[in-house]
């Protein structure tokens, strides 16, 4: 492949506007901001709050906010955003941003569609994980609802395709028990409609890994989305691994014996739960591993500090900054292009920002990440 055809794409969260369930759920006006301001240091020179430059705390509600984020992305050499859609068995939650952006089709921006089909819990301030809505797969005529409320979505001239085909990405597939005959449904449909067909992607590739005998074997390309995959691999440094039978790994032993937590912190006294890791070690460990599986796509990470969402439950990555997130990000590019020969890079995240994973501009490095990776693409040309 040519470097020049490389996209980068960020996964763009859509919970910065109220919508009436997490406001039943959570209190009232209620948006991922609210986890934002309320962040505390846990420990000395923890970067927390993290504050949107120019107190930006924007509502996704307002499409000029999402003509800002194109034209910045844009401008810094991301590709498109992947927007996450929550679909529960017919039931929407926070899909006006996206409504919205294929409304507005004079946003000159590519993007694509993740289904985050997870139950909704409130593992955010409990253990319990209660489920506060569940997900449910159905049967055919609820594939086929589900695919004609993407289809406008699937055939918009700026959805991202690969191999011809729209990318439709699904979060976590090996929960889904009827997964084979879902996607043969979607990509019959896909034909059907006047497309090429269907490209499916699965994004938690690090749950895979724990998942040996999952049955994935309708994804076309794998995900391997970061830091998670680095927590859960090793590293096998001359092998490439092209089963998933292969990598019966445990998360926690990786955890812990890969990745120690980081000395020097005088929380860990304080609060025995939070786990503290080196930006340096999980960004070697995603430099050192081969492709996972076959099909692989590689992906970035920003930064990782959820502790705005789970606080002492968290976990956080210290070292972060635009300067070595560029060294790193140069090297994935050309990781990328020579070991996954994919013209594709992921990146965590776009507007992450209650777990730490943002590319929007904040107080502390202004644009300092978005200016770092248009220095890696403008070497790259």
């Amino acid at each position: 492949m040519k470097e020049e055809e490389l996209k980068l794409i960020a996964f763009y969260l859509p919970q910065f506007h109220e919508i009436p369930e997490n406001n039943e759920w959570w209190g009232k006006g209620f948006t991922e901001w609210v986890n934002v301001k309320k962040a505390k240091p846990l420990f000395e020179n923890h970067n927390q709050p993290r504050r949107p430059l120019d107190n930006n705390y924007y509502d996704l509600k307002d499409v000029n906010t999402m003509k800002w984020q194109a034209k910045i992305a844009k401008e810094h050499g991301i590709y498109g955003f992947c927007f996450y859609h929550y679909w529960f068995d017919g039931k929407l939650l926070l899909e006006k941003p996206v409504e919205n952006y294929l409304k507005e089709d004079n946003i000159d921006f590519p993007y694509c569609i993740c289904w985050a089909n997870e139950h909704w819990t409130n593992q955010w301030v409990s253990s319990n994980n209660n489920v506060l809505i569940e997900q449910k797969y159905g049967e055919e005529k609820d594939w086929v609802a589900h695919f004609k409320y993407l289809l406008p979505f699937l055939k918009d001239k700026r959805y991202i395709k690969k191999d011809g085909k729209p990318v439709l990405i699904i979060y976590r597939p090996e929960l889904i028990d009827c997964i084979k005959e879902m996607i043969d449904c979607w990509k019959k449909l896909a034909k059907e409609n006047g497309l090429d067909g269907l490209c499916v992607m699965a994004q938690r590739v690090d749950v895979l890994l724990n998942n040996p005998n999952a049955d994935v074997g309708m994804i076309d390309y794998f995900i391997e989305y970061q830091p998670g995959t680095a927590f859960v691999t090793k590293g096998r440094k001359n092998k490439f691994i092209n089963s998933l039978k292969q990598c019966k790994r445990r998360f926690d032993y990786y955890i812990e014996k890969k990745f120690p937590k980081a000395s020097g912190s005088k929380i860990m006294n304080k609060n025995k739960n939070l786990k503290i890791y080196k930006y340096d070690d999980i960004w070697e460990e995603i430099l050192s591993q081969k492709p996972i599986i076959k099909n692989s796509i590689p992906c970035a990470f920003v930064d990782w500090d959820n502790t705005p969402r789970k606080h002492e439950r968290g976990s956080v990555v210290l070292g972060s900054n635009p300067e070595s997130f560029g060294m790193y990000f140069d090297k994935l590019i050309d990781k990328t292009i020579s070991e996954y020969n994919q013209d594709m890079i992921f990146i965590f995240a776009w507007n992450e920002w209650a777990e730490g994973g943002y590319l929007e501009p904040d107080e502390k490095f202004k644009y300092g990440y978005l200016e770092a990776i248009r220095k890696c693409i403008k070497k790259q040309k």
